[in-house]
């Protein structure tokens, strides 16, 4: 099955740069329905108001950071299987090792290149 690349992306970061970096890779990757948040908590809002297909997120962000907001989803029953990616700068194996136990789809570690995203990508949702 082809990826829908009209699939709604919410990305979410607290810092605005790379909203705005993760943004232009997807629209260079060909995905037309990229949406935001600036935290934890209104990603939350906007994952509970549905349609979102695939969860890009920061790890380090307050109030509630993107490890938080993982395991939320995860808790959720009806969120559970949503596809989600952990961006962060920090590659520790114990990070990594929490983010898979607690249900990540993939981990992708700063900086990155389109490429490194289309990769995690393909891995989490198939080829596109």
């Amino acid at each position: 099955m082809a990826v829908d690349l009209g699939m709604r992306v919410l990305v979410v970061d607290d810092y605005q740069t790379m909203l705005k970096v993760l943004t232009s890779l997807l629209r260079q990757l060909k995905f037309t329905n990229v949406d935001v948040a600036s935290n934890g908590a209104d990603a939350l809002a906007k994952l509970k108001d549905g349609g979102v297909d695939l969860v890009i997120s920061d790890w380090n962000m307050e109030p509630m950071s993107g490890f938080e907001l993982l395991k939320s989803v995860r808790a959720d029953e009806a969120l559970k299987d949503l596809p989600f990616i952990l961006v962060t700068a920090e590659s520790k194996t114990e990070n990594v090792i929490a983010a898979k136990q607690a249900g990540v789809s993939n981990y992708i570690v700063k900086p990155f290149t389109a490429e490194t995203l289309k990769t995690k990508l393909v891995s989490v949702l198939g080829d596109f």
